[in-house]
């Protein structure tokens, strides 16, 4: 899965946490967030005249667009390796988060389980 159809089907998956997703489609959108987070600093900083430590409106909308789709994805990528959705609120802890990080770029199981069918990726 390549960089714009990651971003196209986590959002036509908006809020959907059933099923499994590819760490290809959380990596490039995970990517994507990050460099839209950034982007929009610097429009906050640059174009709006908001200073650098503070939080601007578009870094704001931007972000709360993008929560949902992140917290789905999520979830659809733990699901892939066999894991509850739910675990993503280990991220509340400071070692739930490295944790979280190795779960998401784990291979996903390549058999079907409680989830769904495995991923088909194109190569």
């Amino acid at each position: 899965m390549d960089f714009g159809t990651a971003i196209k089907t986590c959002f036509s998956k908006y809020a959907v946490f059933s099923g499994r997703a590819s760490r290809s489609e959380f990596w490039w959108f995970f990517l994507f967030g990050f460099i839209g987070g950034i982007v929009t600093m610097v429009i906050d900083v640059m174009i709006l005249g908001y200073s650098s430590e503070d939080t601007g409106p578009i870094n704001i909308i931007f972000t709360i667009i993008t929560f949902l789709p992140y917290i789905s994805v999520g979830a659809r990528r733990l699901h892939d390796i066999d894991k509850s959705g739910w675990w993503q609120l280990i991220v509340l802890t400071v070692i739930g988060i490295i944790l979280l990080i190795i779960w998401w770029a784990t291979v996903g199981k390549k058999n079907k389980n409680k989830h769904g069918s495995p991923i088909k990726l194109k190569k």
